[in-house]
């Protein structure tokens, strides 16, 4: 089977490919391993994740993207190129068509960085895809049709709000804030109250397992381990569910900001179908427990999280490269 196109959600925290027909066959951590020596890269993905925290001085482990864009071109690249061959396979005769998704409030040069490392990779041709657009797709939103639809994405390194109407977007704002601010957020604040360090993996760990953005009538909680500030010695504690709707209190007040700002900007025929249908949340960060109630509670909007919301833009972005045609006017660049 010759593989002509690859749809890529290329994101801050994981990148997943998807295939026509095949639907996402990758989905695996944005993580690259590099020798410090000789600059090569030694794995991407899973392995390269595992890696995180845990390298001698002469591997670092790092994410080339930040924020939903390239903060290191030439890693990008690579990681880019592993991932077209692991989805497409080593040998190939046809170079393939791959549309990537990127954030809404993306620059023109960060746009052409997209562009030029994903032809550097080994693609044909390259398009691109504005998230809130693909992830509208990939939740099944008609956004061809002339009423308005709000979708929220929210992924490691970014947060999009966008209002849909027609194929396009009518009112949208981005803020950098995600799953990766939660993380740091999380790891500062039990550094601070309970004097102990962790590591990135444990504060994403301790998230997915109890945090919420509304406080719990009952409490989760969990034991983590970590380094005592104080002694330098190993030590374990019980954290609860409180703890993380607290320590990310602050990121999510900047999110529910820029949500009110798009909200303010859309409008007011589209407002009123926004009230009428209710926001979709898509992303891994909208899996964050309640994050749907307080959005509502903040906004007076009801909100639904997607089915699969991690899939969503990968899916969507997908179902755009299969009809190029029907989603001409939502594809940013070509080339």
């Amino acid at each position: 089977m010759f593989i002509k196109r690859i749809g890529i959600d290329l994101g801050t925290a994981n990148t997943l490919v998807h295939l026509p027909n095949r639907g996402i066959v990758i989905n695996e951590p944005s993580v690259v391993a590099i020798s410090k020596i000789d600059k090569a890269i030694l794995a991407v993905g899973d392995e390269a994740k595992e890696m995180l925290g845990r390298t001698p001085d002469t591997i670092v482990a790092q994410r080339p993207l930040k924020d939903g864009v390239i903060a290191d071109y030439k890693t990008t690249e690579a990681m880019l190129r592993y991932f077209i061959s692991k989805a497409i396979g080593g040998f190939r005769i046809f170079r393939p068509e791959v549309m990537v998704s990127v954030p809404a409030g993306i620059t023109s040069t960060e746009k052409r960085a997209v562009i030029d490392a994903t032809m550097a990779a080994g693609a044909k041709a390259a398009y691109i895809i504005k998230e809130p657009i693909a992830a509208a797709i990939g939740a099944n939103v008609p956004i061809g049709s002339a009423s308005g639809h709000m979708i929220i994405d929210m992924g490691g390194g970014t947060s999009e709000m966008a209002v849909i109407s027609l194929g396009g977007i009518v009112a949208n704002t981005s803020v950098r804030v995600a799953g990766n601010k939660f993380d740091l957020a999380t790891s500062g604040y039990i550094r601070k109250k309970y004097n102990l360090a962790i590591g990135e993996r444990t504060a994403e760990e301790i998230k997915i397992k109890v945090g919420s953005a509304l406080f719990l009538e009952k409490k989760l909680t969990t034991d983590i381990r970590g380094r005592d500030m104080i002694t330098g010695l190993p030590r374990m504690i019980s954290i609860s569910s409180d703890d993380i709707t607290n320590a990310i209190q602050e990121e999510l007040e900047e999110i529910i900001t820029a949500l009110k700002s798009v909200l303010q900007d859309t409008p007011p025929e589209l407002s009123a179908d926004v009230m009428d249908k209710g926001m979709v949340l898509a992303g891994g960060s909208s899996l964050l427990r309640n994050i749907d109630k307080l959005f509502s509670q903040a906004t007076g909007v009801p909100a639904y999280v997607a089915d699969d919301p991690l899939l969503c833009v990968a899916r969507g972005t997908g179902i755009a490269l299969d009809n190029l045609e029907s989603y001409k006017r939502s594809i940013l660049a070509t080339k």
